[in-house]
């Protein structure tokens, strides 16, 4: 359901290091946003993502428009992403600019779409994580 057949398109893309400091960064800028802003502390648990999708409801409920949330669900999104490949030992991949994980079992993960189709109410990024993490050797 959320993994994204996206083999082949690994000829170009970028491993860890390289493909992991953008999200990195926006997944940190997210989790300082929200400890500051409401008050929202997020530790990359799995048990965090519920939080997180309970706010990117949150924020569809009040009718906010996408394009003014879209770097907050990017940032949310590559939380979410950080929360896998520190559980699993996925790793960051990136092409044409588009950031997924790429878990242990070869399989291809989209967070930060996920985030966008949770705010549009048919994805939830505590899911994503649980399909993610499913059978894999936790760290």
């Amino acid at each position: 359901m959320f993994a994204h057949a996206l083999q082949g398109v690994t000829t170009q893309a970028e491993t860890r290091p390289s493909a992991a400091t953008k999200p990195v960064r926006w997944a940190a800028d997210a989790v300082a946003m929200l400890r500051e802003g409401a008050r929202l502390r997020l530790d990359y648990s799995a048990q965090s993502l519920w939080r997180v999708d309970r706010m990117i409801e949150g924020l569809r409920g009040e009718g906010t428009p996408q394009a003014a949330v879209e770097s907050t669900l990017r940032g949310l999104g590559a939380y979410a992403g950080e929360v896998i490949v520190r559980q699993t030992g996925a790793e960051w991949w990136a092409s044409g600019g588009d950031h997924w994980i790429r878990t242990p079992d070869g399989k291809l993960w989209d967070p930060i779409e996920e985030a966008r189709r949770c705010f549009a109410g048919d994805g939830s990024l505590r899911l994503l994580c649980r399909d993610a993490t499913a059978g894999q050797p936790w760290r």
